[in-house]
């Protein structure tokens, strides 16, 4: 698979040509009769915010999509793929988890299973097994991880220390991470060090400082766990502001577990994304509603722990921008699938099966400050997954089923 880092900040894509008049190349690929096309720019197609256009073609030229519109509009080109009445989406974005880890935590899965609490603390199994294992070790983890997601139609994701916690350790996981993406994210805060059990303070100041300086070259983001068990708002909040004055934008793990001050020191620091959102007062709904930070749900998390499921629909109604993700971790949501996370929301979080495809793929741009992924328009990357099915409701409808059929990647089948 191609794990080369992606780019970033490029502009947002212009609206799509509607016939076959510009110009394009004879040697670009256009993928045809294409039952449901998807590309989140409510401008196309249908007007929904999916911009659903039926019997479509998308033309694709290097890594870009150059061209969209009907097959009978679509220009000729030397290189046609059909698609045969099936579906095509944006590659899913996964925004959020935590692939750089070695071992996983079947007896703390079977204990939770069997009436046992999900609790913070179990990460420290997870930080022995991570700082016991080679770099080879936890670099293969991460491609397999990466290549089963991609299987499953994840064409970006996000992956974050904070299973080392130490300066060495963390630094070294950043350093994998970043020779798979770009969304890297130091997440040295994820815990209080077991080595520092009796000194959160001088933890939060190596997090803040020497840990930072070691980290930060590898990083576009800083993270922390706002939670009983990990770290306060006034720890939080110091965390992500020494990362923001190295460069790094924030983003954050708040109110999963309870209710805490984290939303609302998301909102205030303007972090990129709020993570988990379980728990939410009326003036933490109002704070993301008013703010840019995007509220990223995590279901895999509440399906293993057996947690209370966050409510998309809350957030929806009150206009907060919702990505979904998988949280791909081996504690508490042990899944790489965009599609079971999918199914997940539409199932137990009250979202239509348009909102969670478009939380996980337009959404999930946002939650990364993105615009050239997570839709299907020219000018953005040739991220695309075909379904084997005649529409995306297939993957609410049919939940467990092998659905992507095809994965292009930067204009690339690689599945």
């Amino acid at each position: 698979m191609d794990t080369s880092p992606a780019a970033t900040n490029t502009p947002a894509a212009t609206s799509a040509p509607t016939s076959a008049n510009s110009a394009v190349a004879k040697t670009a690929t256009a993928i045809v009769n294409i039952a449901s096309l998807v590309t989140n720019d409510p401008s196309l197609g249908d007007g929904t915010p999916l911009g659903l256009i039926q019997d479509a073609a998308v033309v694709i030229e290097g890594d870009r999509v150059v061209w969209i519109g009907e097959t009978s509009k679509a220009p000729a080109t030397d290189n046609r793929v059909d698609a045969a009445g099936r579906a095509v989406i944006p590659g899913f974005v996964d925004s959020h988890s935590h692939l750089v880890f070695a071992g996983d935590r079947t007896a703390e899965f079977n204990a939770r299973m069997s009436g046992q609490a999900y609790a913070a603390g179990g990460i420290r199994t997870t930080v022995a097994a991570t700082r016991a294992a080679t770099d080879a070790e936890l670099s293969a983890n991460v491609v397999r991880y990466l290549r089963e997601a991609l299987r499953q139609g994840t064409t970006t994701f996000e992956t974050k220390s904070g299973y080392g916690l130490t300066v060495e350790d963390e630094a070294r996981a950043l350093r994998i991470a970043a020779e798979h993406t770009d969304e890297v994210t130091y997440l040295g805060a994820h815990i209080v060090s077991p080595d520092y059990a009796d000194d959160p303070a001088a933890y939060v100041a190596l997090v803040t400082g020497e840990m930072l300086d070691a980290c930060a070259p590898y990083a576009r983001w800083i993270d922390v766990f706002c939670e009983k068990g990990a770290f306060d708002g006034d720890q939080a909040r110091a965390i992500l502001t020494a990362g923001k004055a190295r460069g790094l934008h924030p983003r954050i793990h708040a109110n999963q577990l309870s209710y805490g001050p984290g939303v609302q020191l998301a909102v205030e620091l303007d972090a990129a994304s709020a993570d988990h959102c379980t728990h939410l007062t009326d003036a933490d709904v109002d704070a993301l509603a008013s703010g840019n930070t995007v509220a990223t749900l995590l279901p895999g998390a509440e399906f293993s722990t057996r947690a209370e499921w966050p409510d998309a629909r809350r957030l929806l109604d009150a206009g907060v921008t919702v990505a979904l993700s998988t949280d791909c971790n081996p504690g508490s949501s042990f899944t790489s699938s965009v599609p079971f996370c999918i199914a997940l929301a539409v199932r137990d979080m009250r979202m239509t099966p348009d909102e969670a495809l478009w939380s996980a793929t337009a959404g999930g741009a946002a939650a990364l400050r993105r615009t050239d992924i997570g839709r299907l328009v020219p000018g953005a990357r040739a991220d695309l997954a075909v379904l084997d099915a005649p529409s995306h409701v297939h993957l609410a409808y049919r939940p467990g089923v092998p659905l992507v059929a095809e994965v292009w990647r930067k204009g690339v089948r690689t599945v």
